[in-house]
């Protein structure tokens, strides 16, 4: 019998629960790479955003290389990219096709062989869709053209559907009821939110707060690689100097250092404005702020992906690994259609399901490796949510494609291939 509704121990208990493990199982290794590659942006003060922009032929291979490196940080990358115009859309689906997400770090802890085969179709099958969507322009501003074709009543007069990169209006591009241009207002805390004084001394605690999440966010990316080590076996609860104390510790401070940064720290001390790449930055220190800012915010969007999965399993009494498993040709269907979900929760227990407990095949794990596109795709969704739509449903076209293709065709379509014994 469906639940219908949720008793408050286990409201706390899902709310706890995904507070801890949000911070260390994704944003450790999410704010890790966003940093590796705002340094680099750092060291090269932008050339290689210019370089991307300039060569356009190389954008959807460079997209779906980002999404390769395991976890979300790459493809995350790719995203604010495509935001500003630098790259096409058909380099964010190879970017969101390539990337396995969080759940990428236990198949290769826990099934290394099995990432190796997955991982490289994914791979393959991002470039070669990136780079159709571009060479017969099946971009946001075709399928906008479709459904005016379609329902031209309905859109006659309404609001304008144009993605923010095909020239469409962005946040950024708002002006407000005065007639000012808001784009850089919050970058410097000149226009504070309705909810936030001016303050030099929360200025002063947010940047305090900013330092103290490296170190808190450093201490998760420890505990994560133990998590892994330990074969992604859920830690005890713990206030102690031990690997579970780290887990937990680190779980629930950095998440709640990452909602106040996100909403209220990044008003104070210079970035305002998230989901933004940068060309270059003025000094060291404000490369790790660019990069802190844009973890909190992702950190913001997988707590309420976790929260949403977790819910959501308790209230339709759904099992993952019921659908998973389904009989037949279903398997790989049904991983893709998983992909269709935001996030990494869904996809981290896909993962143990298929390396710890042998209950998925091979070919449904290459399937949601390709559909899926972990929280890569939360920062699209911020700024352009309708060209995040049209990104996921187009990542699950291979994936549906290249999953049929191993379970008929693959021999190593069975289950447990390339686990670890």
């Amino acid at each position: 019998m469906i639940p219908l509704q949720l008793g408050l121990p286990e409201v706390l208990e899902i709310l706890i629960g995904s507070w801890r493990e949000g911070f260390v199982q994704v944003s450790g290794f999410v704010g890790a790479t966003i940093l590796l590659f705002s340094l680099v942006q750092y060291r090269f003060d932008g050339r290689l955003t210019t370089w991307l922009q300039e060569n356009e032929r190389a954008q959807p291979l460079t997209g779906a290389l980002l999404g390769l490196t395991p976890g979300c940080g790459g493809a995350i990358i790719a995203m604010p990219l495509y935001i500003r115009g630098t790259v096409s859309f058909g380099t964010v689906v190879a970017a969101l096709a390539a990337t396995a997400g969080d759940s990428a770090f236990i198949i290769l802890a826990l099934a290394p062989e099995a990432a190796l085969y997955a991982y490289g179709m994914a791979f393959v099958a991002a470039v070669l869709f990136g780079y159709a969507i571009d060479i017969f322009g099946l971009g946001v501003g075709y399928v906008d053209n479709a459904v005016e074709r379609i329902g031209r009543p309905m859109t006659d007069g309404g609001f304008a559907t144009t993605s923010v990169a095909e020239g469409g209006p962005s946040i950024a591009d708002y002006d407000g009821p005065d007639g000012h241009d808001h784009d850089h207002d919050h970058d410097h805390g000149d226009d504070l939110p309705s909810y936030l004084p001016h303050s030099r001394l929360l200025e002063r605690v947010s940047h305090a707060i900013h330092v103290l999440w490296w170190i808190v966010l450093a201490g998760a990316l420890v505990a994560g690689v133990l998590y892994l080590a330990k074969g992604a076996q859920e830690p005890a609860w713990a206030v102690a100097a031990t690997y579970d104390g780290l887990f937990t510790i680190t779980g629930l401070v950095g998440t709640t250092l990452s909602f106040y940064l996100y909403f209220v720290g990044r008003h104070y001390i210079g970035e305002g404005e998230t989901g933004r790449v940068r060309d270059s930055f003025e000094s060291l220190y404000n490369t790790f702020q660019h990069a802190a800012m844009e973890t909190a915010m992702v950190t913001v969007w997988v707590i309420a992906g976790y929260l949403l999965y977790e819910y959501g399993l308790l209230l339709t009494g759904v099992e993952i690994q019921a659908l998973a498993a389904a009989a037949g040709i279903f398997a790989p269907i049904a991983g893709a259609v998983l992909g269709l979900i935001p996030g990494c929760a869904a996809h981290i227990v896909f993962a143990q399901l298929y390396a710890l407990e042998e209950a998925i095949p091979f070919s449904a794990l290459v399937a949601n490796a390709i559909s899926q596109d972990g929280d890569a795709l939360f920062p699209l969704m911020a700024i352009d949510l309708k060209a995040a739509i049209i990104a996921t449903i187009y990542t699950t076209i291979p994936g549906v494609i290249v999953g049929v293709l191993v379970y008929y065709f693959w021999p190593y379509a069975q289950f447990g291939f390339g686990v670890l014994g």
